[in-house]
């Protein structure tokens, strides 16, 4: 029998304001159906399902057996930075430089540390609404007020200009912008980017860019507010190798920012990791400067389940899914089946063996949507659809 505890948990009233990302605990859970027998289709986690490539595999293992097992510098090594400034220069068109990179473990510090260094009670963040459960968590944890725009199915889960102008106001301290999006595989075109730029005029307002999915894009191109004339300084560019490369574990991402803004986050790192993976950084050079065959064949890959998944959702009673443009990821609305989101997410999961994630776990205005993650072979995805056809066809 546990031991009560003696002594009372008491923790800061910040601490309750944390969210969380729901993708985990959908495939905790999963993973626990698993153990009693069950087999699931996994296609809650935004993971990719390949393997990182071998000649980035390669370069990491040299790296270990070199000696790059070292603290490095809180920014990164310089070599990654300035493979990650020329590469940024070359496909945004903008030049920069190695002291306006920093490396950090993952995506997700440049998220926390962009609202730690920028935004505190009484600022007002603007956010894609639904979007990435983290952006929401962490402007709650500062203790800013987070503001919602809300991304439009009828406009391909893109967001309203003016919708978005009506929002701003003297408090707003920055504006989160997710191109290609999660959840919903919505693209940012040229001309909504030039919109957005044209409604943020010369406000003294920061803007971070969540670019992480920037080189899985189905259709048109990928194009960054950090290309616009003027915008570069007020622009945090995110961007990382877990979704490229298929590095999910390697743990690195990041920032590209005005220098003295990176000088704050360098300080951020060193308070929080000391410093990325050495070994990863060698690694992450080769990424960068080494063959991209296998991200153009992951794109195409992820392009051709998209098609499959998307018919096939479109053929089950109560579902309606529009093409998404970029990402792995399918956002269904399933309005017609009458059932509300966190409900039918739960339903697939138990009875169909289907695991995905409830449009909620993303924000209020998902509610009405389902996600699903392409990142799964086509057999699987197969298998999904029939599975979530035949409960459709029994409960609907």
């Amino acid at each position: 029998m546990q031991k009560a505890n003696q002594y009372e948990l008491r923790l800061t009233e910040r601490t309750s304001r944390l969210g969380t990302e729901t993708a985990f605990e959908v495939l905790n859970k999963a993973r626990a159906l698993e153990r009693q027998g069950k087999d699931i289709v996994h296609l809650e986690i935004g993971e990719p399902d390949f393997d990182t490539p071998k000649n980035v595999v390669e370069a990491g293992v040299d790296a270990l057996r070199k000696g790059w097992t070292h603290y490095g510098p809180s920014a990164g090594l310089p070599e990654l930075r300035q493979a990650i400034a020329d590469e940024i220069s070359r496909t945004r068109g903008v030049p920069v430089t190695s002291d306006e990179v920093v490396v950090v473990p993952g995506g997700k510090p440049i998220i926390f540390f962009s609202l730690l260094a920028l935004a505190e009670a009484g600022d007002e963040v603007i956010y894609p609404n639904p979007g990435f459960p983290i952006y929401e968590s962490m402007i709650h944890y500062v203790g800013a007020t987070p503001v919602p725009v809300r991304l439009h199915e009828e406009k391909d889960f893109g967001l309203d200009v003016d919708e978005l102008a009506s929002l701003i106001t003297d408090r707003t301290r920055l504006i989160i912008l997710n191109s290609p999006q999660n959840p919903t595989g919505g693209v940012l075109s040229r001309q909504d980017v030039n919109a957005i730029a044209e409604a943020i005029g010369d406000r003294n307002i920061m803007i971070l860019s969540d670019e992480i999915y920037s080189r899985l894009i189905f259709e048109g191109e990928h194009y960054s507010i950090i290309s616009i004339p003027g915008f570069k300084e007020r622009t945090i560019l995110l961007d990382g190798f877990s979704k490229t490369y298929a590095m999910t574990g390697w743990r690195m991402g990041y920032g590209v920012m005005r220098a003295d803004l990176a000088t704050h986050m360098t300080r951020l790192m060193t308070n929080s990791n000391s410093c990325t993976a050495s070994f990863t950084q060698i690694a992450g050079i080769e990424a960068v400067r080494g063959d991209q065959s296998s991200v153009d064949h992951m794109r195409a890959e992820f392009q051709r389940r998209r098609d499959v998944f998307v018919a096939g959702l479109n053929r089950i009673k109560g579902f309606s899914c529009r093409l998404p443009k970029g990402a792995f990821y399918v956002f269904p609305n399933i309005n017609r089946t009458g059932w509300k989101s966190k409900k039918l997410a739960d339903a697939l999961l138990d009875q169909a063996g289907v695991a995905a994630l409830s449009g909620t776990a993303f924000g209020d205005f998902g509610e009405g949507y389902l996600r699903f993650s392409v990142a799964n072979s086509l057999e699987n995805l197969d298998k999904a659809l029939d599975r979530i056809d035949t409960w459709a066809r029994k409960n609907l």
